[in-house]
């Protein structure tokens, strides 16, 4: 597995200079009058796709939250009914000397 990973890992980084290299024309941004600047078009493109990184791993963190906040929400119902269920048991009685029995039981 660990060779797949660094063939896959060569490709992508093989891919990522090619495009580099074959895209250097200049991209002229400007934003009214607050903003001009020329950027390469491939740096342009992987400041989006960093950006989408980013904000992609902003949500997992804040999904991570939510459900860590639920399962500890559900183990402490599962820890409240199981000490419900332990204090609604029927103890067992002594019906002789040495013999216990079940409530219910013939």
């Amino acid at each position: 597995m660990k060779v797949v990973y660094t063939v896959v890992l060569a490709i992508v980084v093989m891919f990522i200079i090619t495009f580099s290299l074959e895209n250097t024309l200049p991209v002229h941004l400007r934003y009214y009058d607050f903003f001009e600047r020329s950027l390469p078009t491939y740096m342009l493109i992987f400041i989006a796709f960093l950006a989408g990184v980013i904000f992609a791993g902003f949500m997992g963190i804040v999904e991570r939250f939510r459900l860590t906040r639920t399962i500890n929400r559900l183990n402490k119902t599962i820890r409240d009914l199981r000490r419900e269920m332990k204090a609604n048991d029927n103890p067992p009685y002594v019906e002789e000397a040495g013999k216990v029995s079940l409530p219910f039981e013939e």
